[in-house]
């Protein structure tokens, strides 16, 4: 079969011929109809663990041996992976789409909106409070912005680094201010919009930007990390933290049920709320220009279909 092949650690994937998954105990095979690529494909692509050659793991939806199509998450069996024509998938990781629902948003619903979602539900935003995306122009800030006013955020701030993409945010009113970072005091940047100080902050870069942040946040606030795109170790003042809360909230560990369980009501939420994100589909045999446009911070939720 065809599929999008990592060889080495630190490879860019390239198109290649791959052995075809057989059926095994517990999972199940499935023909890729449309996948998706994120960071989070970047980063756990050469982590310990990984088995070289292999495809990218990705997120997708395809269709079973009997028919029926169904999401899938990051969970393809190693070395299998959703940017191929066929995967193997652990039964409790293929998800039944409602045949309502496009593959994109069902994809996008996935990994990207429950991180989104979930960090934010732990943070108990009250009716009417300011709300900080840190890392806020891609899927999963965007998605993040949206939900945040949909659970009772008067006012949401959007930061990132492309002050275009940060623009658009704005005129389209998915953010009310935003903070365009790397400026030569992103404290002050901060403090101009923040108003008497952020509530909640989602925080999905870590690093000096969350420091800078934090420095806006009113007392009662609550931080909650869930990214290190900008640095996983930071030198934290304890007294910029005095009187709030710091969080860090996965959602990947949670079993697969609880994780079913979110997608779902997020697949409602999204058709509800019209939630909006921003597309860029790839030919399925040009992997290696999607992922280095993923890399490069395209901002947009990256998509393929399959012959």
């Amino acid at each position: 079969m065809r599929a999008a092949v990592i060889n080495e650690k630190g490879a860019i994937p390239s198109m290649q011929d791959f052995p075809e998954p057989k059926a095994t105990e517990g999972n199940i095979l499935i023909d890729v109809a449309t996948t998706g690529l994120g960071g989070w494909d970047i980063l756990g692509a050469y982590r310990m663990g990984v088995e070289f050659p292999c495809v990218i793991r990705g997120e997708g939806v395809g269709y079973t041996e009997e028919g029926r199509r169904v999401y899938f998450g990051e969970r393809s069996v190693i070395p299998f992976g959703s940017w191929a024509q066929k995967t193997l998938v652990p039964v409790e990781e293929a998800w039944e789409v409602p045949h309502e629902v496009d593959d994109r948003t069902a994809i996008t619903m996935g990994i990207a909106a429950t991180g989104a979602l979930v960090p934010l539900e732990a943070a108990n935003i009250k009716q009417g409070e300011t709300v900080l995306v840190l890392g806020a122009t891609g899927t999963l800030g965007q998605i993040a912005l949206q939900l945040a006013r949909y659970l009772g955020a008067g006012t949401v701030i959007a930061a990132g680094r492309n002050r275009q993409t940060l623009e658009r945010l704005k005129s389209t009113g998915m953010a009310d201010e935003v903070v365009c970072l790397n400026s030569e005091d992103d404290v002050s940047a901060h403090k101009a919009v923040a108003g008497e100080g952020y509530d909640v902050i989602l925080d999905g870069v870590c690093g000096q930007p969350l420091l800078d942040a934090i420095k806006a946040a009113r007392w009662g606030a609550r931080i909650m990390t869930i990214g290190t795109g900008a640095g996983r170790q930071i030198n934290l003042d304890m007294a910029d933290l005095l009187f709030k809360t710091l969080s860090t909230i996965g959602t990947g560990q949670r079993p697969p049920a609880d994780r079913e369980r979110i997608w779902r009501r997020l697949l409602k939420i999204s058709a509800e709320q019209n939630l909006k994100v921003d597309y860029q589909e790839f030919e399925f045999s040009d992997v290696s220009a999607a992922w280095q446009a993923q890399v490069d911070g395209l901002n947009r939720k990256i998509i393929a279909k399959l012959d």
